[in-house]
């Protein structure tokens, strides 16, 4: 994959200079490939809970999804935007756990994207009192916890 991420750090720095974002994307290879995106414009990537750093994202997934294999996908990240937003939903979903053992009823999240649910999910998971699952269509989809029904 390591061709395919310094296209994709190509890529995306042709499509910052040609839309003169003053951003640079330098690819971080583990066991996944990574894209740093930095510069005076990096704020705007934080904006609205990431929504444009998401989109550059799946942007760059779509670009190259030919040259990546099965569960593969590259990841773009600012300023360690992602741990800290990790963060944050799992302390989101603390709440919301004691909100539902608190009030008998459930809880339901604004709109999130598939990762932020995911994080929301696992975090929850081992709560033997307690149920996730999404609801709701498209962008729109949101996500529930209640208190599992005696069975």
């Amino acid at each position: 994959m390591n061709e395919t991420c310094q296209q994709a750090q190509d890529f995306l720095n042709a499509i910052f200079s040609s839309a003169r974002f003053d951003l640079v994307a330098k690819a971080d290879e583990g066991e996944e490939c990574l894209l740093n995106l930095d510069g005076e414009d990096a704020p705007l990537l934080r904006n609205e809970n990431g929504e444009l750093l998401e989109a550059f994202e799946q942007i760059v997934n779509k670009a190259f999804s030919k040259s990546l294999s099965g569960d593969q996908r590259i990841v773009c990240d600012v300023q360690n935007f992602r741990a800290t937003r990790e963060a944050e939903l799992r302390a989101m979903a603390q709440f919301a756990a004691s909100r539902v053992r608190t009030t008998q009823s459930p809880f339901t999240f604004n709109s999130m994207n598939p990762n932020e649910r995911r994080i929301i999910h696992l975090t929850l998971a081992d709560q033997t009192d307690l149920t996730t699952e999404s609801v709701g269509e498209g962008n729109l989809r949101r996500l529930k916890v209640s208190l599992k029904t005696a069975e």
